[in-house]
């Protein structure tokens, strides 16, 4: 059973999450926050697998909730799913560096919403990959300031092999690991290893941040 908390500042809102996410057999609703520390609380005490946050709340909002999950090792195994109208780019990419595992429109269907939340928790790609791209690809390509400028690319991709480097740009395509290994005509247990190695040589906390780490480098064209 998938654990889930819910983080949006709205009642009526939470509500109607609440039912799409209760009606499915293997997703239960484990609490509710109306801020982004209510939802780091909640996050430890209801032994949360997921947290579906909110951008904009008061106290603490959803960005600054999401880093302090993620930076917290007893908190390793939960995922945060961004709830967003995707109207503000930059909080988007803000929110995946922080190491949220996807976003999702508050406009989704209720089998959107029960699919993102069953492909967040397994951690396996990355939430709406068409749509990511798109944003992130987008957010690259404006005026960079000092406070979000590229990384220096050539330190973090001297890390990767050259098949290691190959396959991450094809994470940040939003290709899955099986059609990775199609493409490559190696296994899916092959892609996975090398995966996973480079999201521990690139400092990756996931699946979503390889694929920001991948544009920050240069290893996806714009």
């Amino acid at each position: 059973m998938i654990r889930v908390v819910l983080a949006d500042d709205q009642p009526l809102i939470r509500s109607g999450f609440r039912v799409f996410v209760d009606s499915a057999d293997d997703v239960t609703v484990v609490g509710e926050a109306a801020t982004g520390r209510e939802a780091v609380e909640l996050a430890r005490s209801a032994r949360a697998d997921v947290v579906l946050m909110d951008i904009r709340m008061p106290d603490l909002d959803g960005l600054a909730a999401t880093r302090l999950i993620t930076a917290d090792p007893d908190l390793a195994g939960v995922r945060v799913l961004i709830l967003t109208t995707f109207e503000v780019d930059e909080y988007v990419f803000q929110a995946l560096r922080a190491g949220a595992g996807g976003f999702l429109g508050k406009s989704a269907e209720p089998a959107e919403l029960l699919a993102a939340i069953r492909t967040v928790h397994r951690g396996e790609q990355l939430l709406s990959p068409a749509a990511t791209r798109a944003l992130i690809a987008r957010f690259l390509s404006e005026p960079a300031p000092a406070a979000r400028r590229r990384l220096d690319a050539a330190p973090l991709v001297d890390l990767l092999t050259g098949r290691e480097r190959e396959i991450v740009g094809l994470v940040a395509t939003g290709l899955s690991n099986d059609e990775i290994a199609a493409h490559l005509r190696v296994s899916p247990h092959t892609v996975k290893t090398h995966i996973n190695r480079s999201m521990t040589k690139l400092g990756a906390h996931d699946r979503a941040q390889l694929v920001v780490v991948a544009y920050e480098c240069g290893l996806v064209p714009r």
